[in-house]
């Protein structure tokens, strides 16, 4: 299986039991070996009381792309640690991308920036993901033989 064709496979695995992503409308943009590029639109229910987007939607978003980005290799990965910027609020209506980009992948850790912007091009967040990446695979490879 080639690798693009891999990360695909896992994205689409985690998907299909990650209830909240897709609460969220995450959308898959293009999948690639330690990058992703995700999509949503703000709704109503996500606004807070300074009638902004709850800095926690755009985090979740980030978070999801660095999820995707990060264990489309097919190893299982887990967040250690992560950070996020808020440079421009972000409004109901207003649709996110959010691009994760690997900037370095060891054995066990990967480190991932995720740029977040509106439709205008603007950056609304900046995010940084660090992941440790476990010995567990999506689909082992005995398994991926017979496919």
């Amino acid at each position: 299986m080639k690798d693009k064709e891999l990360a695909e496979k896992v994205v689409a695995k985690m998907l299909e039991h990650d209830r909240f992503s897709k609460w969220l409308g995450v959308k898959i943009i293009k999948i690639e070996p330690g990058y992703s590029e995700v999509k949503m639109k703000i709704r109503n229910e996500m606004i807070n009381g300074f009638h902004t987007c709850h800095g926690g939607v755009t985090f979740s978003l980030a978070d999801s792309a660095l999820a995707f980005a990060s264990n489309n290799y097919g190893r299982i990965a887990v967040a250690l640690e992560t950070n996020i910027a808020f440079p421009v609020p972000v409004y109901e209506g207003d649709e996110l991308t959010a691009t994760a980009v690997e900037q370095s992948k060891g054995n066990s850790i990967g480190i991932y920036n995720v740029t977040i912007k509106n439709q205008n091009g603007v950056k609304v967040g900046i995010f940084r993901g660090t992941v440790y990446r476990t010995k567990k695979e999506f689909f082992p490879k005995d398994n991926l033989e017979k496919e």
